[in-house]
């Protein structure tokens, strides 16, 4: 059995999170290193009826409400990341192939959004109405009911996402850039000179 990766970020409001993950077939590392007080939630089952045969993923959160955890299943070995959408509260966790909109300060689960292909990154901004959730072929816009406020898809890989002068400009695999719209999803390519 292997030891967990982790990482740890500090997200506004007071909200503390480690993130650890492991390989497929490695959930009992998990679980031996498990920060288990507090309310505790296990997703895993939303992604594959035996969970822990899949690579896996456990983000703990401590802040002012007290501390939570919750449990994520992943059918490829990815790296967990987070992004707190502070106006509707909610903590964007990406893992694999599903981005978990989760209560900030109870993990409490509102929604999910699954993709096709791998996901690259979730963006949020206070000035948008939905966060970004990107993957690699495709750019979500999702409201915070979990509703798609628009998507459209990419005939190349997209390899990094990222908002910039109040554009989204997505890189692809190949290095080209796309500006899009944040807002509307339009591409601004052809305003470009």
């Amino acid at each position: 059995m292997s030891d967990p990766k982790h990482s740890a970020v500090q997200y506004p409001g007071g909200l503390a999170a480690r993130y650890r993950w492991v390989g497929s077939n490695e959930a009992a590392a998990i679980r031996a290193t498990s920060e288990g007080t507090g309310s505790f939630a296990d997703h895993g089952p939303l992604v594959a009826a035996d969970p822990d045969r899949l690579c896996r993923a456990e983000l703990r959160v401590e802040g002012p409400l007290g501390a939570w955890t919750a449990r994520f299943a992943s059918p490829i070995y990815d790296e967990p990341t987070g992004v707190l959408w502070d106006v509707p509260g909610l903590l964007i966790v990406k893992y694999g192939f599903v981005a978990y909109a989760l209560v900030g300060r109870t993990g409490e689960l509102r929604w999910r959004h699954v993709s096709g292909t791998p996901l690259v990154t979730v963006i949020a901004s206070s000035r948008l109405p939905h966060v970004i959730v990107q993957s690699e072929i495709e750019t979500t816009a999702v409201r915070a009911d979990g509703e798609v406020a628009w998507r459209i898809a990419h005939s190349d890989v997209v390899a990094e996402a990222e908002l910039i002068g109040g554009r989204l400009i997505l890189t692809s695999y190949g290095g080209a850039l796309q500006p899009i719209d944040p807002l509307t999803g339009r591409d601004l390519a052809s305003g470009l000179r």
